[in-house]
C-alpha cells in the first residue's frame, strides 16, 4: 500500500519549512486565510519554493467566495497563474461556481488552458455545489482531467487529478457518509470519479481510521498543523503527529 499523502496549508516560507520537517508530502500555498485562502503573491511563492523541496499546489483565487468574478476576474486569475508559473509553480488549486451553484465552466476552462500541463485540485467549491455528482461528471466530460490520478509530485499528463472535499459545507464531521460513498464510487471507477479524494475541512485525527478503511489515501490540514491556531505558524511537531498517525 502506498504511503498516504499529507498536504499542509502554507502561508509563508516558515510554514513550508516546518511542514516539510514534520513529514508533509505536499503544500497548499495560499494567502489571506481569513478569506479561506487566496492566491499568494509571486514573491511569497518564490520564498516558499526556496524554503523546501516538496511539491506545492498554489491557490488560484482572488476574492472570497466561489465566483471567478466575470471576464475581468478570469483575466486577472489567468495573469496571476502566468506569474506563478514563471516563478516555477507546477501544480495548482482552483474551483468556481456560478450563482446557481453550477460549475463555472468558462472560468474553469480558461484557467485549465492557462495551466495546461500542470496537475491541479478542484477545491472545496465542490462542497457548495448544487449537485456535486453532476459537477464531477461535467468536469470529466469537459476533458480537463488528468490522464491518471497521481500522488504528490507524481509524473504524468497534467489536469484535474484531485478533489479537496469535506463531503459537506459544514466540515468532515457532517460529510462522512458522502465521503464514504464517493470513495466507493472512485474505487469502482465510475465516470466522473477518476480523480483522487483529498479530505480536508475540519478533519480530526479521530476520523482517520474510518477514512483510511474506506480507501481514502490523501488528507489536508491547516489549523491542525498550527499549535497556536491560525494566528501562529505551522509547527513541525504538530505535522509530525499527523504523519505518524497516517503511517501507523
Amino acid at each position: 500500500m502506498s504511503r498516504p499523502i499529507l498536504e499542509v496549508i502554507a502561508l509563508s516560507a516558515e510554514d513550508a519549512a516546518a511542514a516539510q520537517a514534520g513529514g508533509a508530502d505536499r503544500l497548499e500555498v495560499v494567502s489571506d486565510i481569513a478569506a479561506d485562502g487566496l492566491s499568494p503573491t509571486r514573491e511569497t511563492f518564490a520564498a516558499i519554493r526556496a524554503a523546501c523541496d516538496i511539491p506545492a499546489r498554489v491557490m488560484l483565487r482572488l476574492a472570497d467566495g466561489f465566483s471567478a468574478g466575470g471576464e475581468a476576474g478570469v483575466a486577472a486569475l489567468c495573469a496571476r497563474a502566468r506569474e506563478l508559473r514563471a516563478e516555477g509553480a507546477e501544480e495548482f488549486v482552483l474551483g468556481f461556481l456560478d450563482e446557481a451553484g453550477q460549475p463555472d465552466m468558462a472560468a474553469i476552462g480558461a484557467l485549465a488552458e492557462e495551466i495546461r500541463g500542470c496537475r491541479w485540485t478542484f477545491h472545496r467549491a465542490v462542497d457548495r455545489a448544487a449537485d456535486r455528482a453532476a459537477l464531477r461528471k461535467q468536469l470529466a466530460e469537459a476533458g480537463v482531467g488528468a490522464e491518471v490520478p497521481a500522488g504528490a509530485g507524481a509524473p504524468g499528463r497534467g489536469g484535474l487529478d484531485t478533489y479537496l472535499t469535506a463531503g459537506s459545507p459544514d466540515g468532515v464531521g457532517e460529510g462522512l457518509e458522502t465521503l464514504y460513498e464517493e470513495a466507493a464510487r472512485t474505487r469502482a471507477g465510475e465516470p466522473g470519479y477518476g480523480a483522487s479524494i483529498l479530505v480536508g475541512g475540519g478533519l480530526t485525527l479521530e476520523r482517520l481510521p474510518g477514512l483510511r478503511e474506506a480507501g481514502i489515501t490523501a488528507f489536508h490540514i491547516g489549523g491542525a498543523a498550527r499549535p497556536g491556531g491560525w494566528a501562529g505558524p505551522v509547527g513541525a511537531s504538530s505535522v509530525r503527529v499527523w504523519r505518524d498517525a497516517l503511517d501507523a
